[in-house]
């Protein structure tokens, strides 16, 4: 059974950093691709990044692009994200999720939540 469990959001000044993790289960990362996604309120939710299994190759938003890093740790078949220089528009629910590959926000798998808001 594939299970997400993202964790390490919370309060943070603008400019300031936050890291999430995500620990995957049921699969690894050799067998799907892996993004994190976030949803504010009243809007879409959006793809920020995404490492493709088949590709191996990370994939970000223009929006994070240079601010937010996304690393794969194999061994501990966890994900991170490393988010620097936060705006008060990066605030909102962050999600990671796999599916087989990357290019669309309707993946298959989901973890919960994480939520993340960034103060002016």
């Amino acid at each position: 059974e594939v299970q997400l469990q993202a964790s390490g959001g919370g309060l943070v000044q603008a400019g300031g950093s936050l890291r999430l993790s995500c620990l995957a289960s049921g699969f690894t990362f050799d067998d799907l691709s892996i993004g994190w996604f976030r949803q504010a309120p009243g809007k879409e939710r959006e793809g920020v990044s995404c490492f493709s299994s088949s590709l191996r190759d990370t994939y970000y938003a223009n929006s994070v692009k240079d601010r937010f890093i996304m690393t794969i740790d194999g061994a501990e078949n966890t994900v991170y994200l490393q988010m620097n220089s936060l705006k008060p528009e990066d605030t909102a629910v962050y999600y990671c999720a796999a599916d087989e590959f990357c290019g669309s926000v309707d993946f298959t798998y989901w973890g919960q939540g994480t939520q993340v808001t960034v103060s002016s």
